[in-house]
């Protein structure tokens, strides 16, 4: 079992920048960040292998956005700049535990909202 506490949401200007957090209670295969506006369906934005470190981006967001860990901390993050308005939603962060596994872990969400 594995718990992801986030942090680092808000509020910010169209522009703007922010960085969000997610600490893993423990050792993980895989992990991600996601979100969903109301109305719409839950969306990949980005995920990091833990080990080698790869990474993959949604069309959208990529050139903006950028996936980082700490390995020491147990710990993603998610640099977000040149944000715009159609990145507002609920961004949550997700984990998968063993290899070939599913995102079955999922953090709390942190409310990012850009206005115009």
């Amino acid at each position: 079992q594995v718990t992801l506490v986030e942090s680092g949401g808000g509020f910010v200007q169209a522009g703007g920048s922010l960085r969000l957090s997610c600490t893993a209670s423990g050792r993980t295969y895989r992990m991600g960040w996601f979100r969903q506006d109301p109305g719409k369906e839950l969306e990949f934005v980005a995920d990091i292998f833990w080990s080698g470190g790869n990474t993959y981006y949604a069309d959208s967001v990529k050139g903006r956005f950028t996936i980082s860990r700490d390995n020491a901390k147990n710990t993603v993050y998610l640099q977000m700049n040149s944000l715009k308005p159609e990145d507002t939603a609920v961004y949550y962060c997700a984990a998968v535990v063993l290899f070939g596994g599913r995102y079955d872990y999922w953090g709390q969400g942190t409310q990012v909202t850009v206005s115009s």
